[in-house]
């Protein structure tokens, strides 16, 4: 057996059954998955189980990447190796339910119509490239089909969110429906100061595209068991068996998507005997306490950092405006489907949302102030002398404040005993989702919405991502349990926490030393030009001088010296990790792996001798040992 596996034939049998195996476990194993990371990222979650396996028909996922225009771009092409493995699993876990059908739309192919058709995107990415496909549409029996137009890389995060939102949307394509309860004119008019009549926000006509809008009045006892999600717009001054009623829907398993405000200016206020009221707030105080977050009254917040600008007039500078907030990305929760990817969110007297000390429920910041915000009275908001005192204000130190929230987890009634004729209501929920906004201006035209000018035509444009964050909102609530519970499977970049520890600690070690040197460096090499600049040239250095030149000469050299030693030595730690790093995976785990192969061995070894002794001993006809 020994010559044949050192002879020829034997290595070339040897390989030959390496291959097959290689070969047999790539068609056979296919299916076999390890996912050894952190955060599971290269497995589906719970959620995305229960949807595929509540599929009653077959979906067809086609998946289209321009592979052959992608050549030369190598992240987007390791990107889409990533979604396509996604993809199989789905395929897999669905038992037969989800055919995946991986297309590469060649450029004025057919394939390419199609992708076109269905809506997907084809963006230039590479200098001068061509337009690559990269995003996925699926249909149903019906042909009716949905579509992520572009799988943008830094969204990745919300990959398993995408597409079990598709396939949920494919499987249930009825529209949901939003039951909006407003006390302002979102709806449209009669401005009794303008005497003219006022049309519909632009925000209203996105929500008819996407669901089935039902108004409820202000004093409604009851939400329709129809309704999905529950939208409050300026919830002002409701009567206790409305509260009742929003109580009841949140507790039977309702969502709800609320905006408070401290201060509406939107709200053109209410008339008592002629005289018009101040108060412009809004808040649901009762229900908030009850499901665990606190609107602080009468407070609007002011931003040194994130104030937006008015409009300056020619050759005056543009001046800020402390009660009107323009919320970056770096504000905004990434983890949260509502928020994550988008960019700029303005906001106008926005109030402060705070968690409830105890509370059982789960306070999620969707949306902060930067840490140079400051709470202002109401009132001063009308008052233009008191806009410049809040700027000079908001020149001293602030704080971070949350504007935007989620709910989550288990809450109680806020009518624990009911209420007058309904006291056989719910008293507890297990699990509740709750959008909650300290601001109901970002909803209006003027906070979001501008126009331009096309082929001499006015079109509307976006500058900011209000109406996406609300539809985000509201497409997330509309949503099963079980696509709400995908969240951001954490981080997919690990980052090199050790080195960057050991970096850290070698620049804060080294920097006294260093800035020492280099002020030693230069004080030398400046009594080295002043003692070189006080001899004419036409005079030669003396003995004296000649040698005080040498050793400051030798000074700068020694200098030089120590601080490319202090700039080898910001280096050192991590140099040495990476070379222990490369003997641990070269050297030890080798010689690991052949330790256990030994062990193994040996304890095959001594069995075997203790078998053959016990034998042995038996055919002697003697007790075994």
């Amino acid at each position: 057996m020994k010559r044949i596996l050192y002879s020829g034939t034997g290595l070339l049998l040897i390989a030959v059954l390496f291959l097959a195996f290689n070969m047999a476990s790539g068609l056979l194993l296919t299916g076999v998955r390890l996912d050894l990371t952190q955060n599971k990222l290269y497995s589906i979650s719970a959620g995305t189980r229960q949807i595929l396996a509540e599929l009653k028909e077959p979906l067809d996922l086609n998946f289209y990447f321009s592979n052959s225009e992608a050549k030369e771009l190598a992240p987007l092409r390791s990107y889409a190796v990533r979604v396509q493995e996604l993809l199989k699993v789905y395929e897999q876990e669905s038992a037969g339910k989800i055919r995946l059908h991986v297309i590469d739309p060649l450029p004025f192919s057919e394939e390419e119509d199609k992708a076109g058709a269905f809506g997907l995107e084809a963006l230039a990415l590479g200098q001068g490239g061509a337009p690559v496909f990269f995003g996925l549409a699926g249909t149903d029996a019906q042909n009716n089909a949905q579509v992520i137009p572009f799988f943008a890389p830094d969204q990745e995060e919300l990959l398993e969110y995408d597409i079990s939102r598709l396939i949920q949307t494919l499987a249930h394509p009825q529209r949901p429906v939003l039951g909006l309860l407003s006390s302002l004119p979102a709806n449209g008019g009669f401005d009794v100061r303008t005497q003219r009549k006022t049309e519909p926000w632009a925000i209203l006509r996105e929500l008819r595209q996407e669901y089935d809008l039902k108004e409820l009045k202000t004093d409604t006892r009851d939400i329709p068991g129809d309704v999905d999600v529950l939208v409050l717009l300026h919830p002002k001054k409701l009567s206790q068996p409305t509260l009742y009623a929003i109580d009841q829907f949140v507790l039977r398993g309702g969502r709800l998507l609320a905006f408070v405000d401290p201060y509406s200016e939107q709200d053109s206020g209410e008339e008592y005997f002629g005289v018009q009221s101040k108060d412009k707030s809004s808040g649901l105080e009762p229900l908030f306490k009850a499901w665990g977050l606190h609107l602080q009254p009468g407070k609007v917040l002011g931003d040194n950092l994130y104030a937006l600008f008015d409009s300056a007039k020619e050759g005056e500078p543009a001046l800020p405006r402390p009660f009107t907030i323009g919320v970056p990305q770096a504000a905004m929760s990434q983890e949260d489907p509502s928020t994550s990817g988008l960019e700029f969110i303005a906001l106008s007297t926005a109030g402060i949302l705070e968690p409830v000390a105890g509370a059982s429920s789960q306070f999620t910041a969707l949306l902060s102030t930067s840490d140079s915000a400051k709470p202002f009275e109401a009132d001063r908001f009308d008052k233009p002398a008191d806009q410049q005192q809040a700027l000079r204000d908001l020149a001293q130190p602030g704080q971070r404040y949350v504007i935007a929230a989620r709910v989550q987890g288990p809450v109680k009634s806020a009518f624990a005993e009911g209420i007058d004729g309904r006291k056989d209501g719910l008293k507890q929920a297990q699990q509740v989702n709750l959008l909650v906004v300290a601001d109901t201006d970002l909803l209006s035209d003027r906070m979001w919405l501008g126009t331009e000018d096309i082929n001499g035509r006015t079109a509307p444009r976006p500058w900011a991502d209000n109406a996406s964050f609300v539809l985000n909102a509201l497409d997330n609530l509309a949503g099963s349990d079980a696509l709400n519970s995908l969240r951001s499977r954490g981080p997919y970049s690990r980052p090199f926490v050790v080195v960057e520890r050991l970096r850290r600690e070698a620049e804060t070690s080294f920097r006294a030393k260093r800035l020492a040197l280099e002020e030693s460096l230069e004080e030398a090499e400046a009594k080295l030009q002043q003692l070189q600049g006080a001899s004419p040239k036409s005079q030669s250095l003396s003995a004296e001088q000649q040698a005080t030149v040498r050793q400051f000469m030798q000074e700068k050299s020694r200098i030089r010296k120590e601080l490319r030693e202090v700039q080898y030595q910001l280096n050192a730690d991590i140099d040495q990790l990476g070379r222990n790093l490369k003997i641990v995976n070269i050297a030890l785990m080798p010689l690991l792996v052949s330790l256990c192969m030994l062990l193994v061995w040996a304890v095959r070894y001594l069995r075997r001798k203790h078998a053959t002794s016990r034998k042995a001993a038996l055919a002697a006809g003697s007790p075994a040992a």
